[in-house]
């Protein structure tokens, strides 16, 4: 299969890597011309361009499968990049084959610990998880006026090797007790891959899929555990008045929303058997004895 990848960081990378394994064409764009080195060596044809920007593009896109992974940017309520993407390409006549997207749970809000599938109306409340919601509708729209399928990927919080809070547990930061914490959600990146090679291939794809392990848990659930995996103490905990002061405004928002992430879809449209349906497997995966 061809493909081409806009931001190919931690997840984008392991999914390029297995399309090229497949004997796919696979190409990336990618913010610094180091990222393109390094996907160089690894035999994937890779370019640097600033999406911030008004972008020129020198690698095919027409026909390929197009994988959105870059992030949007750090401010305001659009995703400016996605925008200035999809009218590059316009200008071009560029036209993929399909658009596999990843977008986040957040864009649901708080659910005050309901089970969401993707029926759920979108109800974001931070300006991170309402740049999403622009990414989603820009290209819903583009996608739609060029008759070519999107498939959006919501995705929670992502752990896999290399991507543990080790840092934050070194330092001793505090989480909020544990009868305080909101349900949050969260996917083993092997079973995110799946479902990311799963999308670009499905013959009749639905719009959207929420992506999840199916077992939510809370923050401080997550940390306490990655603690005695790899060994560490645990974080100390603190109430909701010291949490005010002592956590980070993004830790915050976190802990403002709660929700089970439902993903029926995933498993039984998308097709996606979980390897990793909980953090003790996955953690055996990445920690072993």
């Amino acid at each position: 299969m061809k493909s081409l990848f806009v931001g190919c960081g931690y997840v984008g990378r392991q999914v390029a890597y297995r399309e090229r394994d497949d004997d796919g064409s696979v190409s990336a764009v990618v913010r610094t011309s180091s990222s393109a080195a390094v996907l160089g060596a690894e035999g994937i044809e890779a370019v640097s361009a600033d999406l911030d920007t008004e972008i020129t593009l020198s690698l095919p896109v027409t026909d390929r499968v197009l994988y959105w992974f870059a992030p949007p940017p750090s401010g305001g309520r659009q995703d400016l990049r996605l925008r200035n993407l999809t009218q590059r390409l316009c200008a071009d006549g560029q036209v993929p084959s399909r658009v596999v997207l990843i977008s986040t749970t957040g864009v649901y809000g708080d659910c005050q610990g309901a089970w969401v599938t993707e029926e759920r109306a979108l109800a974001p409340q931070t300006d991170r998880a309402r740049r999403r919601v622009d990414a989603e509708i820009v290209m819903r729209k583009w996608c739609d006026a060029l008759g070519i399928s999107l498939v959006v990927l919501r995705v929670p919080g992502i752990y896999g090797p290399g991507k543990l809070p080790l840092k934050r547990l070194r330092a001793r930061q505090p989480v909020l007790a544990p009868a305080l914490c909101p349900w949050s959600n969260r996917v083993h990146v092997e079973d995110l891959v799946s479902a990311c090679l799963v999308a670009a291939r499905i013959g009749e794809p639905r719009p959207v899929y929420n992506i999840s392990d199916g077992h939510p848990s809370t923050m401080t659930d997550f940390f306490f555990q990655v603690a005695d995996a790899v060994d560490l103490p645990r974080p100390s905990v603190i109430d909701a008045e010291m949490a005010r002061s002592q956590l980070s405004p993004e830790m915050r928002s976190y802990l403002a929303e709660s929700k089970r992430i439902d993903n029926t879809l995933m498993r039984e449209h998308l097709g996606v058997v979980i390897r990793y349906p909980g953090l003790a497997s996955g953690l055996a995966q990445i920690v072993p004895d």
